[in-house]
């Protein structure tokens, strides 16, 4: 047995059930339960070190796959940079090395949002133990929105928020001074502005889960909706790269819709939920 006590979900129809015997009752909470109600602490530990190290191959493959089209993805992700740069300005490079790391980088980059399918699965298989037979069903739709999520949060970052950002920081470039910024301070910058949008745009993925646990629902999401704003901010703060308020607050915008966006999800499965449970 577990080394820690488990708390489970009271069923809607478990008072209209007969008490079964020992043998069945046991034979019920394997099917429903799994193995991992049975997992020691240590186990655990093992198991969550299983997974991380499978994620991690998943990246390292998505990465060699991305340095085989390095010069494609390269130019995708510097060309907008560079053609938004004052005229006469260009991105520097200080260190000798610091041309072959950025390529290095980007592959990094790529081969993350590549390989983001398979990591979303190895953190539902690291979840799913826990969770009851019908629950473990959730697998196909929890990586499809993630992945779906990680892919237009990138798309955001790349085609909108990074530029209008960036723009903004070459707008301080003036008389006495020329916006010539350095190569690997830039892509960091784009970096982190990525794949922090990609997490950010998981929330209604999270919110769709939750949901259908039963953990959250549309009215309590509604009813705590100023306070969430309050925290989106706050997030947005720190998250934020750069210390601009103007970037801070293209960060937490999309972030409030998303918001928006978990409490349909949260309504719609409300609904279907409270249908079902009818039937």
């Amino acid at each position: 047995m577990s080394a820690f006590p488990r708390f489970r979900r009271a069923r809607p129809d478990s008072k209209a059930l007969p008490a079964p015997a020992d043998g069945a009752m046991r034979e019920d909470l394997d099917e429903e339960e799994g193995p991992g109600a049975r997992m020691s602490f240590l186990e655990h530990l093992d198991e969550l070190r299983r997974r991380i190290v499978a994620a991690a191959v998943a990246i390292g493959v998505g990465c060699v796959v991305s340095f085989a089209f390095i010069g494609r993805i390269y130019d995708f992700v510097m060309r907008p940079l560079a053609e938004m740069l004052p005229k006469g300005s260009k991105l520097i490079i200080v260190e000798p090395t610091e041309g072959f790391v950025l390529y290095l980088k980007i592959a990094l980059l790529s081969g993350i949002i590549l390989a983001s399918p398979f990591v979303l699965w190895q953190v539902w298989l690291f979840v799913a133990p826990g969770l009851y037979a019908r629950e473990r069903r959730l697998v196909v739709p929890f990586v499809i929105f993630g992945t779906v999520g990680v892919v237009v949060g990138a798309a955001f970052s790349h085609y909108l928020l990074f530029p209008l950002t960036w723009r903004f920081l070459a707008s301080f470039s003036g008389e006495y001074t020329m916006f010539s910024p350095r190569i690997e301070t830039t892509f960091g910058l784009y970096a982190k502005m990525m794949l922090g949008v990609a997490a950010v745009f998981q929330m209604p993925t999270a919110v769709y889960f939750l949901a259908r646990l039963g953990i959250v629902t549309a009215r309590v999401l509604v009813r705590q909706f100023k306070y969430a704003v309050l925290i989106i901010f706050i997030v947005a703060a720190v998250i934020t790269p750069s210390g601009d308020p103007m970037t801070q607050t293209l960060f937490a915008v999309p972030m409030v819709v998303l918001y928006l966006i978990s409490i349909a999800v949260a309504w719609i499965f409300g609904k279907r939920r409270a249908a079902d449970e009818a039937a």
